[in-house]
């Protein structure tokens, strides 16, 4: 398998992906963000669900507003990260509608208007606790096999992992959990739908196995630090995304601690019992 790409979503425009479902892609693109956040917009008899609102971005806001026509029911927030809840308090203030979201969030400023917990209902869609990425990330799950899975997975980019409210051995756990699912679609929070959702998982989940054998086998040489893993294991990726990588590399490393396979000896890694 590859990551998938796709061309450049029209600016503030309502984009159907699924009956019933579409996004607006904001304006906000970067190394982390691919073309932008998806904010999600789900028809409902009573108005519409918005799911994540994206960035503080007036342009944005309005473009919501205009696909919606005003009608939002409620918001529901997939992790507290910026690029997905800066817009929030815009969005709150333009339509009063309540929020939804994880009952400890990662950023105490958001206080959800209703907290939810693993297997939460909110609707016809079950919120699943998927931490690893962010301690306070949600993926939300219809019973017809159609998953919003935010930056959990996604297709264009595997997730970073960042310590320390983001956990390489959740992250592995909460990608087990949706292998071992059937679902048919998942819709992330930034980039195309994916359409193999476990074989996508798999894919993932492989890549991070193998980027852990790499820095193991780097510490089979001898002790390093994390920067210089970073150079060895990135050298041909862009020098902008070191900083990032760096935070993979920290967190794989935690994980190897944890299991017992490795260890810190001041500024530098060892293999355990080495």
């Amino acid at each position: 398998m590859a990551l998938l790409t796709e061309p450049l979503p029209e600016r503030g425009a309502k984009l159907e992906v699924l009956a019933g479902i579409a996004r607006v892609v904001a304006a906000n693109p970067g190394p982390m963000t691919y073309h932008g956040t998806n904010t999600w917009l789900i028809e409902a008899a009573d108005g519409f669900t918005v799911l994540d609102p994206g960035p503080d971005d007036p342009a944005h806001l309005a473009a919501v507003l205009a696909a919606t026509g005003g009608r939002v029911a409620r918001i529901l927030l997939s992790h507290t990260h910026i690029d997905h809840l800066a817009g929030l308090p815009a969005l709150v203030a333009a339509t009063g509608a309540p929020t939804w979201g994880f009952h400890t969030p990662q950023d105490p400023a958001f206080v959800p208007d209703h907290t939810l917990s693993d297997n939460d209902r909110v609707g016809e869609w079950t919120a699943l606790h998927t931490p690893g990425h962010a301690s306070d990330h949600l993926c939300f799950a219809r019973d017809d096999g159609v998953v919003f899975s935010a930056d959990h997975v996604m297709g264009w980019s595997s997730t970073v992992v960042s310590p320390p409210h983001g956990d390489m051995v959740a992250y592995f756990a909460s990608l087990d959990r949706m292998l071992a699912r059937e679902d048919r679609i998942y819709l992330p929070g930034h980039g195309p739908a994916i359409t193999d959702p476990r074989g996508h998982v798999a894919f993932l989940r492989d890549h991070r196995l193998q980027r852990e054998a790499a820095i193991l086998a780097q510490l089979a040489a001898g002790p390093q630090t994390t920067l210089a893993l970073v150079r060895a294991l990135y050298s041909q990726v862009n020098p902008a995304l070191h900083r990032a990588a760096e935070r993979n590399v920290t967190a794989h490393l935690d994980k190897l601690r944890a299991e017992g396979r490795a260890a810190p000896e001041g500024e530098v890694w060892r293999l355990a019992g080495g």
